[in-house]
């Protein structure tokens, strides 16, 4: 039988174009337009080919070209002082080394189930990964001595595309972590970091990977490597995807594996931050180690632990909880509670709410709150629903006292303003609008825009989404086998004049994607005006075991084939953080219907404002707090 080998294969990139490489593997590229303009002029064409992934840029193309780029001095020219820009970005210690003069000690881990930094590294579903990866930029801007811990997914989520019916399809193509922005960790010896962990009559290995984030390291755990039986090399394949068994098996690679990286990279944090649920195991490892470091009881090592561990909860509902059936939690920690000196039935009712209860199933949310210092939801809203939800916990206490905060959540605003907008704030509010975004003084300059330019800069942004959406909207029927005279028909959807009404979130019922529908009459005759016409731009994906989630987006487009108004209302498939961009950039209005009090925060509403946007929506999540008639 022939023997498979693999291959890695590494550009020659001439000496000359050498920090070209640096620029790649540092996902700063993801903010900086200027960088970015720069891997676009290196090859407009292939950049987009690409998936806008520098690295897999740099690894296929032609080397002719390269040496023709060695040659422009225009480009080298433009090189160089993007480049330097850049070092310079990573030399300066950023907000924190200045405000904090005696914090030099302080180690913060962020650990999440995804991050979303940028399309071409697809360990991201929504929301919760924006967060993620906003939090990470941010911290890199503010130069928060801090670190990202999560999983390396081989599939990631999901890619979506509708059937003829327009009912929603999966599938799950494979990463390859070599043509990403992305590097294993390599220890002393030139080889990859690995970390254990014991599951049912068996150990697990996990190698580490690492995405640099500005100044901000991120570390990725693996688990498909040969060492590992077949089941567990599938652990970190999907993300969200499995039962809850493969859910269990991912948690604690997160949570506990997590934490026994970080010691393995010799990082000792001060501060863990659960963002959701997903990784609070770790503050069963965190409090193992402290024992075995100080040699002291499981009781006493969470006391002292709990001090710095932080929990952020986006669930809205005591549903969107992660629960473990009693049997599930003894199968994987039976072992490990006679390890922590705790009976497993005492083991159990730290994820409880009822801690005498033996029926009830183990809360991962229960889990670090009870571990942790501060909870917080994610806007002032939630912050009330998440007390009334965990108010059982703390029994004793009134409802205001029980100590579950909120922190309300926010955007990385130069990931999501167009390169047009950002020069046209430069050019009248200075770079401080940027690099201080809580200038007050600085925003209240905006008055000195005059109307038409701002105006103009989104009539461009709005014409390139048309454009996008055009290009998209003929591909997807193309796949979909689709007749000519319909691609055709995609070249002349939507209009530039038109009000322009964009909602594109995950398609969970709870935010009424189809709410517009209930009157189908008068949105037909909204949307048919020819005096003050509008059009509508859809995008998102349902759960793959969501049906009611994907019945939406079937009306949507069944709705979207009724003649009158077909080129008015468009559903792009796949929705990504590419597409994100082109629609909060280019849209004049956000929709936002959830049904109130079930939208945690939501974020997508403050990309658009940071693109002169406007909100229509209901008083849920932020909206509650950033509501203004003059913002929407």
């Amino acid at each position: 039988m022939p023997k498979i080998h693999a291959y890695h294969v590494t550009p020659s990139i001439p000496d000359r174009l050498r920090c070209l490489v640096d620029l790649a593997y540092n996902l700063r590229w993801a903010w900086d337009h200027d960088t970015i303009e720069l891997f676009r002029r290196l090859d407009r064409d292939l950049w987009e080919s690409s998936g806008h992934n520098p690295v897999l840029m740099l690894g296929t193309i032609d080397q002719g070209r390269l040496t023709k780029m060695e040659r422009n001095e225009a480009f080298l020219a433009q090189m160089d002082r993007v480049y330097r820009d850049f070092t310079e970005y990573m030399k300066d210690s950023g907000w924190f080394a200045k405000a904090c003069s005696d914090g030099h000690q302080t180690r913060i881990a962020y650990f999440s189930a995804e991050f979303g930094l940028t399309e071409c590294v697809p360990i991201y579903a929504g929301g919760l990964g924006f967060l993620a990866g906003d939090h990470l930029k941010s911290a890199s801007n503010l130069g928060l001595p801090l670190v990202g811990v999560g999983l390396l997914y081989q599939k990631g989520y999901f890619r979506q595309y509708l059937n003829a019916d327009g009912w929603q399809q999966e599938t799950n193509p494979q990463n390859d972590f070599y043509n990403l922005p992305v590097r294993p960790f390599k220890d002393s010896d030139g080889r990859t970091l690995q970390v254990s962990f014991d599951f049912p009559g068996r150990k697990v290995s996990a190698s580490i990977w690492w995405v640099q984030v500005g100044r901000i390291p991120l570390y990725l755990l693996d688990t498909n490597i040969p060492s590992n039986f077949e089941e567990d090399q599938d652990i970190t394949d999907e993300l969200y995807g499995g039962d809850r068994e493969m859910r269990i098996r991912q948690e604690i690679v997160l949570g506990i594996g997590g934490m026994r990286a970080l010691k393995a990279l010799g990082i000792q944090p001060t501060v863990c931050h659960m963002n959701e649920g997903h990784s609070a195991f770790l503050a069963l490892e965190q409090a193992r180690i402290f024992m075995e470091k100080h040699g002291v009881t499981y009781k006493e090592a969470r006391q002292a632990t709990c001090a710095g561990n932080l929990f952020t909860t986006h669930t809205p509902v005591a549903a969107g909880f992660d629960i473990f059936d009693p049997g599930l939690m003894r199968k994987y920690f039976e072992p490990y509670a006679a390890r922590l000196g705790v009976p497993f039935d005492h083991f159990l009712a730290f994820g409880r709410y009822d801690p005498y209860d033996p029926n009830e199933s183990f809360n991962m949310a229960v889990l670090a709150s009870k571990h942790s210092s501060y909870t917080n939801g994610v806007s002032q809203l939630h912050g009330k629903v998440t007390r009334q939800m965990v108010r059982k916990v703390w029994q004793d206490f009134p409802e205001h006292e029980v100590p579950v905060s909120h922190v309300t959540n926010g955007i990385h605003t130069r990931s999501w303003i167009s390169s047009e907008m950002a020069e046209l704030l430069s050019r009248y509010l200075g770079p401080q609008w940027y690099e201080d975004p809580t200038a007050t003084d600085v925003w209240e300059r905006i008055d000195q825009i005059p109307d038409e330019e701002l105006w103009r800069t989104h009539e461009r942004r709005k014409e390139r989404m048309i454009g996008y959406t055009r290009r998209r909207l003929a591909e997807q029927l193309k796949k979909r086998g689709a007749s000519e005279s319909e691609v055709l028909m995609a070249g002349s959807v939507l209009n530039s004049e038109s009000l322009t009404i964009g909602f594109a979130r995950r398609f969970a019922t709870y935010k009424r994607a189809n709410l517009i529908l209930r009157d189908v009459d008068r949105i037909k005759r909204i949307l048919t005006r020819e005096d003050r016409s509008v059009q509508i731009l859809f995008a998102g994906k349902a759960h793959p075991r969501d049906d009611a989630g994907k019945d939406f987006i079937r009306q949507i487009i069944h709705f979207a084939r009724d003649e009158q108004v077909r080129r008015r209302i468009v559903f792009l498939e796949d929705y990504d953080m590419a597409m994100t961009r082109y629609l909060v950039q280019g849209v004049d209005v956000w929709l936002n219907t959830p049904r109130r009090p079930l939208e945690a925060s939501g974020t997508s509403g403050m990309k658009v404002l940071a693109n002169g946007g406007l909100n229509l929506s209901i008083l849920d999540g932020w909206w509650c707090e950033g509501y203004d008639h003059q913002t929407g």
